[in-house]
């Protein structure tokens, strides 16, 4: 299925959802960051996705992260709740969601690097290397609020 997203743009269709997401700042021992770049939009991203019934908002980050990338982690903390009305995505199958995505950052426990069926390629960045990728702007919303290190959570 492929995506179109809309970013503070005049163009963006009108939402007809909502659906809450988890999405994780992996990093590793050296303190590079997890993307993977995905087979949707080709752009690199954070791992995430929807919430199933039955879990809890940290048991998506946890579970999303292994199946988008292989690696089992754990949450150290949450880093922000990601609500911006003016970022849509729209779906090939008609769904138009509002974005909703709570992000957390997680440390690798265990696993090996994988890519997954919704990826091209799987691996960790150093900070430095961050700016010659393609990333939405809403992925690096949440990696700056990561890097200012804050106590607070961002909203």
């Amino acid at each position: 299925m492929s995506r179109t997203d809309y970013y503070h743009t005049e163009e963006a269709p009108k939402p007809n959802s909502i659906v809450a997401a988890a999405s994780a700042v992996v990093v590793n021992d050296t303190g590079e960051i997890l993307l993977h770049r995905r087979v949707d939009n080709d752009f690199w991203s954070l791992v995430g996705g929807g919430m199933e019934p039955g879990e809890t908002i940290a048991e998506t980050a946890i579970r999303e992260t292994f199946e988008e990338s292989g690696l089992d982690v754990s949450i150290v903390k949450l880093i922000g709740v990601y609500s911006d009305p003016k970022h849509v995505i729209e779906y090939s199958d008609g769904e138009i969601r509002q974005q909703f995505s709570v992000c957390f950052l997680c440390r690798v426990i265990d696993g090996t690097l994988k890519c997954s069926d919704e990826s091209k390629e799987v691996k960790f960045f150093s900070v430095d290397d961050l700016e010659s990728l393609k990333l939405h702007p809403a992925q690096k919303v949440r990696i700056d609020d990561y890097l200012k290190n804050s106590c607070s959570a961002f909203f």
